[in-house]
């Protein structure tokens, strides 16, 4: 089961900015908005690997991935 990890936006862009207008933004939606209970017979993680990623089930893992360059700049 896979579920859209990111979703986006247009703000609003008025005519007095200062600064450049950003026309997408994006933000994380966590899986578990998309599951409404918890199925019998989930596959699971090791312990090992559940500890890593942070949860028990894949079907809740969602990955962190950074938006800023290694400068620290956006």
């Amino acid at each position: 089961m896979k579920f859209p990890q990111q979703g986006e936006y247009a703000p609003f862009v008025g005519p007095f900015d200062p600064c450049p207008p950003v026309l997408c933004k994006t933000y994380v939606l966590p899986p578990n908005l998309f599951i409404q209970f918890q199925p019998p017979g989930l596959p699971q993680f090791s312990p090992d690997e559940a500890l890593t990623k942070g949860t028990l089930w894949p079907m809740l893992y969602s990955p962190y991935e950074p938006r800023r360059n290694q400068g620290g700049g956006e």
